[in-house]
């Protein structure tokens, strides 16, 4: 009976060790970290720009009121009636203008061409277009300009504006233009 006593207790341990369903000691699995990508370095700042001086706007240049094309003295043409010589009362203003443009301006010379349509004869038109040049440099002496900063040419219908052979394009060559020199 020894024996099988012997034999019951090495069952019994061995049943018992064999199912058991709960561990004595557990030990939780050791967490094993993965790999992260390493991060991204930070961009480097970027270099702070250099001072800036402070510039002065620069101050725009007056404009030549002989240059502006808006201006009164943009217009550089006087125009007259069918054979006369006598200036119409809507160019005077536009002659003093540039009277006066020449009084402040010292310096500056104008020449004034004197113009006819075709009609007429070579002389006729020539002795117009002086006739035509002259009463323009006698009102700019009415305002001031000395008679040497003006001279005074004739060109008959040798140089038209117009090309035409009507009404409109003789009234475009009966003129006497302002050139600055």
């Amino acid at each position: 009976m020894k024996s099988m006593r012997v034999l019951f207790l090495a069952s019994a341990a061995v049943l018992a060790t064999g199912c058991a369903s709960t561990k004595l000691e557990e030990k939780p699995a050791p967490v094993v970290e993965q790999s992260k990508p390493a991060p991204a370095p930070a961009p480097a700042p970027a270099p702070a720009p250099p001072p800036v001086a402070k510039v002065e706007a620069p101050v725009p240049a007056p404009v030549d009121p002989l240059n502006d094309p808006t201006g009164a003295l943009a217009k550089r043409s006087v125009y007259f009636d069918f054979d006369k010589s006598l200036i119409r009362a809507d160019y005077q203003p536009l002659i003093e203008s540039h009277g006066r443009y020449l009084v402040e301006h010292a310096a500056r010379q104008i020449r004034i061409e004197g113009n006819c349509d075709e009609r007429g004869g070579r002389e006729y038109n020539l002795a117009l277009g002086q006739r035509r040049a002259d009463a323009v440099r006698e009102r700019m002496e009415l305002v001031g300009v000395t008679a040497a900063r003006i001279e005074t040419i004739s060109f008959g219908k040798e140089k038209p504006k117009a090309t035409g052979h009507d009404e409109s394009a003789w009234a475009e060559n009966r003129r006497a233009d302002l050139v600055y020199r």
